[in-house]
């Protein structure tokens, strides 16, 4: 008995880290693993420290949001081309760096009391120009370190660091916060220059995936692009229009991206001002968000087949979400959130992997650009929609409120049901297309 509960272990564990035998992947994974956590401890940071500088306005939250995912919004297409055209190491180098001078920019400006909200959606705006770039170049490395077998594995996976790196990051938010409460602050919570030490040590694991990039082997593309940029950006919407099994996947993922899939605005406003809790049970909250996407990650790498939870994942998002609107308190958001977290990482994981192992390789860039574009550059609007419902002095409040963004999101799943596929592609097999 323990043998054969031994044996299923090994087993669920060699299936659900597979794409981790390859050493050159491996080195990415663990290395963006590290740098993420610095980075989900800044942007925890940046959430609460313009709730505090606003005096608790989800308005100001709506902004800062809107000016961190503009650029995904108004650059997306053109990175694609971009992308598909230039050396990857070169793009990842460059956005890298740009996201680590912002880091230092929010650090000393926080540590020093100048920091204001403009300063704020100004560098929230400049990172989000490099991660316009930064996303989809990171996304389509997928292929050039695994092989097909093995890529919805490695999507799962970058899904599974990316969360482990939220839930540790906004774990160690509220712990760091308080530390630099007493190193930065002298005690006074109250000063914003306690949060600048999240954004110090984000600064400090930038080095790490630097190193990695810059000695990483990145193997050369074939079907390079030789037209002009307008052409290159006409021949990846050419495709995706033309390609029901993407446009469909992009279509939902873009319309929930519009409407429920905004926890980077309703966990923080539902835990300063609807919950009234403070840094540390802010932070627990999110890490719970952050723990269920972890789960719906891994669940999602241990199957062969991750497109058909698909479904699945809207449905526990949509029913999550609801019961986040009926909460109380914060006690009993945790587990809800963390449901909100496996729903959401479920439905975008096999949304991910559907797009990944259809798209051919020359248009990995532009596609996966355009997929940034529908789930990234949909935060803006996204953000402010969600805002103005949940808003305290709003006229739905913030529970009826939540709920509205849920039936929207319903709503759009309900349209596209018996129009996204099932299955994934056979390799070698062009994916069906029609106008």
């Amino acid at each position: 008995m323990v043998d054969t509960v031994l044996a299923r272990a090994d087993a669920w564990r060699a299936r659900t880290f597979s794409a981790l035998r390859h050493p050159h992947y491996r080195r990415f994974w663990s290395s963006q693993l590290l740098s993420l956590v610095g980075s989900w401890m800044q942007s925890t940071a940046q959430q609460y420290l313009v709730l505090e500088l606003s005096g608790g306005s989800s308005a100001a939250l709506g902004w800062v949001t809107v000016a961190q995912f503009m650029p995904s919004l108004l650059l997306s297409l053109f990175a694609g081309a971009v992308i598909d055209r230039l050396p990857r190491r070169r793009v990842l180098l460059t956005t890298q760096g740009v996201l680590m001078l912002t880091a230092v920019a929010l650090a000393v400006t926080t540590h020093l009391g100048v920091v204001t909200l403009p300063l704020v959606m100004l560098i929230a705006f400049v990172s989000g120009c490099a991660n316009a770039f930064d996303m989809p170049a990171r996304q389509s490395m997928v292929v050039d370190f695994v092989p097909r077998a093995d890529v919805s594995n490695a999507v799962a996976l970058n899904s599974l660091s990316f969360n482990v790196s939220r839930t540790l990051g906004q774990a160690l938010f509220g712990v760091v916060a308080a530390l630099g409460a007493s190193l930065l602050a002298g005690g006074d919570s109250s000063n914003v220059s306690h949060l600048a030490l999240p954004f110090y040590l984000n600064v400090v694991s930038f080095f790490v995936v630097l190193y990695v990039l810059a000695t990483l082997p990145f193997p050369p593309r074939e079907g390079a692009p030789h037209g002009s940029m307008l052409d290159d950006v006409r021949e990846g919407l050419r495709y995706v229009r033309r390609t029901p099994g993407v446009r469909n996947v992009m279509l939902l993922v873009g319309l929930l991206s519009l409407t429920v899939v905004n926890f980077n605005v309703i966990i923080p406003y539902y835990a300063r001002v609807v919950f009234g809790a403070r840094e540390a049970t802010f932070g627990l909250l999110s890490a719970a968000f952050g723990a269920g996407a972890m789960a719906g990650a891994l669940w999602q790498a241990s199957k062969p087949n991750p497109l058909r939870n698909l479904r699945v994942g809207a449905l526990i998002l949509l029913a999550s979400a609801t019961l986040l609107a009926l909460t109380p308190g914060p006690e009993l958001a945790v587990p809800v959130l963390a449901a909100c977290g496996f729903g959401m990482l479920s439905l975008l994981v096999s949304a991910n992997s559907s797009v990944q192992l259809t798209i051919p390789d020359h248009l990995r860039g532009r596609v996966m650009s355009l997929y940034s574009f529908v789930l990234v550059g949909m935060g803006p609007p996204g953000a402010l929609i969600s805002s103005g419902l949940i808003s305290k002095t709003g006229p739905l409040g913030p529970r009826v409120g939540l709920i509205a963004l849920v039936v929207l999101g319903a709503l759009s799943l309900l349209l596209l049901w018996t129009r996204l596929p099932r299955q994934l592609p056979a390799p070698g097999v062009r994916a069906a297309s029609g106008d």
